[in-house]
């Protein structure tokens, strides 16, 4: 194999790796997979959403926990979900 296939396959090996991490924390945190939307541009809309919610999770490092675990305070939690979205 040559040099520029070996580059070639490692990048797209890198991609799908990092696009299947995505994917997966998305549906096990989000259980997106289960949505049931389907019509017009709400399943693009809330994907926008589900992203934006995830990032937020992420930059939120002063409780640890599991995606979906803060996922849930933020539902039970309306001072938690405050400090998420103003920090």
């Amino acid at each position: 194999m040559s040099e520029n296939a070996k580059q070639l396959a490692e990048y797209i090996r890198g991609h799908w790796g990092i696009e299947n991490q995505l994917h997966w924390v998305l549906d096990v945190g989000f259980n997106e997979d289960d949505s049931r939307i389907r019509k017009d541009n709400a399943p693009e809309n809330l994907a926008v959403i589900r992203h934006i919610a995830l990032n937020l999770i992420k930059q939120h490092k002063s409780i640890k926990g599991s995606i979906k675990g803060k996922r849930k305070r933020a539902g039970w939690d309306n001072n938690y979900l405050r400090e998420l979205l103003l920090t």
